[in-house]
């Protein structure tokens, strides 16, 4: 049993995510969640002031947990579109390993909650996109994309295709995993990137 305050609200967070891990995907509550911890509602907010708050320690997890790594990618791989590539397995990894945090990461789990929240998410993607539009910035520069390709545009692309195998994955009960068609689907985002390329074949 963890006593001190640190491992007690990592405890909490813990179960939280794994409560949010159920395939049906049910409202939770404070009350299901000091059940599941065997304690009381009071206790909990001993550790958090709100819900919200637990909310918000969890989708602080998924930003150090994703942009550690983008940074890591960012500074390892000089390639732009080998970065692009290696940013979406990492989101598509990690959601496939992390369900309860997939919930949260496509908002199912912030429904009915503060708007804070999903505001916070939006801002989280919004920045998983500028990361794929500096890639591919980076990719122009190296030739691979013609200089006024509509980054933007295939940022965004890119984006909704990684959002979607999130969405699907939940939306299955977690049977059909994001990283299940991956080695066919990035050949053909590859070719849809270099589609924009002023050489044939990048």
């Amino acid at each position: 049993m963890a006593n001190k305050p640190g491992e007690r609200r990592l405890q909490i967070l813990q179960t939280l995510a794994g409560m949010l891990e159920a395939p049906k995907g049910e409202k939770i509550t404070t009350a299901a969640l000091a059940a599941q911890l065997a304690c009381s509602e009071a206790a909990l907010y001993r550790h958090f002031a709100s819900k919200a708050q637990m909310y918000d320690a969890l989708i602080e997890f998924i930003e150090q947990s994703l942009f550690s790594v983008v940074n890591q990618i960012t500074s390892a791989e000089s390639q732009g579109l080998r970065q692009v590539e290696a940013i979406i397995a990492l989101l598509l990894r990690f959601a496939q390993k992390n369900r309860g945090m997939t919930r949260v990461l496509i908002g199912d789990a912030l429904v009915n909650e503060n708007e804070r929240l999903q505001a916070r998410i939006s801002t989280l993607l919004d920045r998983i996109e500028a990361a794929l539009k500096q890639a591919l910035r980076i990719a122009a520069t190296q030739e691979n994309l013609k200089p006024d390709a509509d980054f933007g545009a295939l940022a965004n692309l890119l984006r909704c295709y990684v959002v979607g195998r999130w969405e699907q994955y939940a939306r299955s009960g977690f049977t059909r995993e994001p990283l299940t068609q991956w080695p066919q689907q990035w050949p053909m985002l590859y070719f849809a990137c270099l589609s924009q390329s002023g050489t044939p074949g990048g």
